[in-house]
């Protein structure tokens, strides 16, 4: 039996060590690289992915809103900035979804390179999947951690099967368990 306080290997569903982290107890994942002001905290929860993150369809677009590329380089970015021309019609354009600063959007490959996150209010493809994270969490700190290779990672070993063309489910996405500091440490990442 381990005592409390003793650390434990989290291990994947296949038996992997993730060394990300090791465990205190049940409740908590605790990093095993942390600010110093947090090293005595509580550890990290876990919450699914549609506890943190609304599925936004909002097909309404103003066609004046700039048409954004969604890349693994840059997230979601006003076409335009980045020299990709593709013909959109205004007849296809009213099918674009609205994208807000802030939002984060699941691609094609997604699997590959993590979820992209907007700077900038545009429209995009129906073919992509809208996220818009709850209140009371710092972007930022999402938008570092669905990037890292640890997140990638859970990403492709929870979507078995999943190949090139195939896109990230919001249901696939949602039974995601994503670990959540506390807000003081989110911000605190996001300004390291």
């Amino acid at each position: 039996m381990k005592k409390k306080g003793e650390k434990l290997e989290v291990r994947s569903e296949k038996g992997r060590q993730d060394e990300s982290f090791s465990v205190q107890n049940s409740q908590f994942l605790i990093p095993r690289l942390r600010f110093p002001e947090f090293r005595e905290a509580e550890g990290w929860k876990e919450q699914a992915g549609n506890v943190l993150f609304d599925q936004v369809n909002n097909r309404n677009p103003d066609p004046e809103l700039p048409v954004l590329a969604i890349t693994q380089e840059y997230g979601a970015i006003p076409r335009h900035m980045i020299d990709y021309h593709v013909s959109v019609t205004e007849k296809s354009i009213k099918s674009y979804k609205v994208v807000q600063v802030g939002d984060f959007i699941i691609s094609l490959r997604s699997f590959q390179g993590g979820i992209e996150y907007s700077q900038y209010h545009g429209i995009c493809s129906p073919a992509y999947v809208i996220l818009r994270l709850r209140a009371n969490e710092s972007d930022e700190y999402f938008r570092y951690y669905l990037k890292t290779d640890r997140f990638i990672r859970i990403l492709t070993r929870n979507l078995e099967g999943l190949r090139d063309g195939k896109m990230v489910s919001y249901a696939q996405f949602s039974e995601l368990l994503l670990p959540i500091p506390k807000l003081a440490e989110q911000q605190k990442s996001r300004s390291a």
